[in-house]
């Protein structure tokens, strides 16, 4: 059974810092991509950024790009979004995503985003204020 829980959500004001952690099982976690999704109350959910954990290749979303960072740690089976200088638009729950193949999302093409993702967190609210 695939798992997916993500932790390390908050508070933060405007400027400041989060580090949101994804630990999945239940698949071969080096072999896959897993994204992070965002949505804030009346928007729709959009990508944040993914990461192929077998080729070590990010990608993000222009509005995070030199913010966020991605990063996995295999031997934990987790996977990491480091949020730096918040800004409150990025008020919205968070949430780790995982396809149903190892054959899924090519996370350093463009369509990453729009990819079919099976297994969902719980989500984790981070909130900016300013």
């Amino acid at each position: 059974e695939v798992q997916v829980v993500e932790s390390g959500g908050g508070s933060v004001q405007a400027g400041g810092s989060l580090r949101l952690s994804c630990t999945a099982s239940g698949f071969a976690f080096d072999d896959y991509v897993i994204a992070w999704f965002r949505q804030a109350p009346g928007k729709e959910r959009e990508g944040v950024g993914c990461i192929s954990n077998s080729e070590d290749i990010t990608n993000y979303v222009d509005s995070v790009k030199g913010r966020f960072t991605i990063s996995s740690d295999n031997a934990k089976s987790t996977t990491y979004l480091q949020m730096n200088s918040l800004k409150p638009e990025d008020t919205a729950v968070y949430y780790c995503a995982v396809p149903s193949s190892q054959f899924g999302p090519i996370c350093g093409a463009p369509g990453w985003d729009g990819f079919i993702y099976t297994y969902w967190g719980q989500g984790t609210q981070v909130t900016v204020s300013s």
